[in-house]
């Protein structure tokens, strides 16, 4: 039997604010919390004297001396830009943004500061691990990586993690990111007690797919080991709520061979030229002279549809899921048992 999740309250005089920002993170599948949403101290202190609540977001206009005298793990106040010098004792967090803006800072104060034991069992099942890799160059793994996340995301809680050395993402969308997987490795050489919340404080999302931004450099990469890459996998999978980890595998990364074996599943795209079938022919030779042949019953070679989409930012991504490959992969995951 699963053990509930502990308890995020919610605390604002905005009705709206507090029941929609309840209701949007309950459906996210990644939020290691169970919100609770309330709209005035009063029925929080009653509620309190009851549960157990290990974070509270409460407003600034909402704070009162009877919530000083709650028991919780962590109060972090929701500001709406003006500073209240009483309340400097606490962490705060602009109330104006999107929520999983919100919720990004919620866990890096919380991860910041609490030495965390993650539940288990909140973590319950098998998440399934999909590698994309091929050994031919221009293949569309990352296209087909994105696409197929989009659309398992659907029904499933995913997490997409890019393991290039030059993913393009920020160029890509348009975005700079404030964290990105190369501090989530650097938490993982420091045996960061707590990475499951450092994790959930990077976290982004493309429709319902989540992912850590990629890494900017390419020595995050290149010079991260084979255990390390491991080490990070294991805890999502144990720690985590995603159901399927989708890995975008390129040939930078150490111990190649080993990483595609943690893959349950590994999809790869070929092309059927000259060049390219010569690579997957040396690449499968690779495999017997390593001691790694059972691999080849792990992996499916796909031969992808051309696509053309010339957008960037967000409208790149949702295209590729209503593209003729978008076509071929819900084609592909219909015929996959599992998914």
């Amino acid at each position: 039997m699963n053990q509930p999740k502990s308890i995020l309250a919610v605390c604002d005089l905005e009705v709206e604010y507090a029941y929609n920002f309840m209701e949007y993170l309950n459906q996210k599948r990644n939020i290691p919390f169970d919100v609770q949403a309330f709209t005035g101290p009063e029925v929080l202190c009653a509620y309190a004297q009851n549960h157990s609540i290990e974070i509270l977001l409460i407003s600034g206009k909402a704070m009162c001396d009877a919530i000083k005298e709650i028991n919780v793990g962590m109060l972090i106040i929701l500001s709406e830009g003006i500073h209240n010098p009483d309340l400097d004792q606490y962490p705060s967090i602009y109330k104006y943004q999107s929520s999983d803006s919100v919720i990004r800072e919620v866990m890096n104060c919380y991860g910041a500061e609490k030495i965390v034991h993650p539940q288990a069992a909140v973590l319950k099942k098998n998440t399934k691990v999909i590698g994309i890799y091929s050994p031919v160059s221009r293949s569309q793994k990352t296209s087909l990586a994105l696409t197929m996340g989009q659309i398992l995301a659907r029904n499933h809680a995913v997490l997409y993690l890019n393991m290039e050395s030059f993913s393009g993402f920020e160029q890509l969308l348009e975005q700079n990111y404030e964290h990105t997987l190369s501090d989530l490795l650097y938490y993982i050489r420091q045996e960061n007690a707590n990475l499951l919340y450092k994790i959930s404080g990077m976290i982004q999302s493309i429709q319902n797919l989540d992912f850590i931004p990629p890494a900017l450099s390419p020595m995050d990469i290149q010079y991260t080991a084979c255990d390390e890459w491991i080490k990070l996998f294991e805890t999502i999978a144990r720690e985590s709520s995603y159901e399927i980890l989708i890995l975008d595998i390129s040939d930078s990364i150490n111990e190649l061979f080993r990483i595609l074996e943690y893959c349950g599943q590994i999809y790869m795209p070929v092309r059927t030229d000259l060049i390219s079938t010569a690579k997957i022919t040396q690449f499968e030779s690779q495999l017997g002279i390593w001691g790694y042949t059972s691999l080849l019953e792990k992996i499916k070679k796909i031969h992808l549809p051309f696509h053309t989409i010339n957008r960037t930012g967000h409208s790149y991504f949702e295209e590729l899921v209503w593209s003729e490959l978008g076509d071929f992969v819900r084609n592909l995951l219909r015929k996959e048992e599992g998914l």
